[in-house]
C-alpha cells in the first residue's frame, strides 16, 4: 500500500511538472514574433483544430454513456481516442501559433465582451484540465476506480467545457482571419 501511494505521489509530481512545462512552452511560443512567411497549410488549422474539438466533444459524451452502462472497455477506448485526439489538437495549436499568426476579435463589435470571456475561460481551463486529464488517465488505467471517479467528476465537465469553447471561439473568430 505504501509503495502504491508512493509511486502515485511520483506520478503524480511528475503529471504536475509535465504540465507546467506545456503550458509555459505554449505561452513561450504564442509569443515568437511572426514569422515572414506562413506555409500554405497553416490557414488550414484552426480549421482542423475546431473539427478535433468537436469529434473530442462527441467522444466525451459516448464514453461518459458507455460508463453510464458498464461498457468500461469502450470507455477507455473512447478515452484514449479523445487522449490522442487532444494531443494531436495541441500539436496543431503550437504549430500554427510558432509561425505568429493572431486575428483579434473587432473592438468594435458587439459581441466582443462575450467572445473574450468565451475565450478566457477556455484558456484558462484548458491549461487546468492538463493535469486532470493526465491524473484522470494514470488512475483510470493504473489505480483504484475510486480515486478514478473522484477526479473524473471534476475532468470530464472541464474537458467538456474546453472541447465545445474551443469550436465556439473558432466559429465566432473565423470570420475575422486575414488570410
Amino acid at each position: 500500500m505504501e509503495d502504491r501511494m508512493m509511486r502515485e505521489r511520483q506520478v503524480l509530481r511528475g503529471i504536475y511538472a509535465l504540465s507546467a512545462v506545456l503550458v509555459a512552452a505554449v505561452a513561450v511560443i504564442y509569443n515568437l514574433p511572426k514569422a515572414e512567411h506562413v506555409p500554405d497549410f497553416v490557414p488550414w488549422l484552426p480549421r482542423l483544430n475546431a473539427g478535433i474539438n468537436t469529434v473530442c466533444t462527441i467522444f466525451l459524451i459516448c464514453s461518459f454513456a458507455a460508463i453510464k452502462r458498464g461498457r468500461v472497455e469502450l470507455h477507455k477506448r473512447l478515452n484514449i481516442a479523445t487522449f490522442a485526439l487532444s494531443a494531436l489538437f495541441l500539436m496543431s495549436y503550437v504549430t500554427f501559433h510558432t509561425f505568429g499568426v493572431e486575428t483579434r476579435f473587432p473592438a468594435d463589435n458587439p459581441w466582443r465582451p462575450i467572445y473574450l470571456f468565451i475565450l478566457i475561460t477556455h484558456i484558462v481551463l484548458a491549461a487546468v484540465v492538463l493535469p486532470l486529464v493526465l491524473a484522470t488517465f494514470y488512475r483510470g488505467l493504473a489505480g483504484p476506480v475510486a480515486a478514478h471517479r473522484r477526479i473524473a467528476r471534476w475532468t470530464l465537465p472541464i474537458w467538456l467545457y474546453v472541447t465545445v469553447t474551443g469550436v465556439i471561439v473558432y466559429l465566432m473568430i473565423s470570420p475575422h482571419y486575414s488570410f
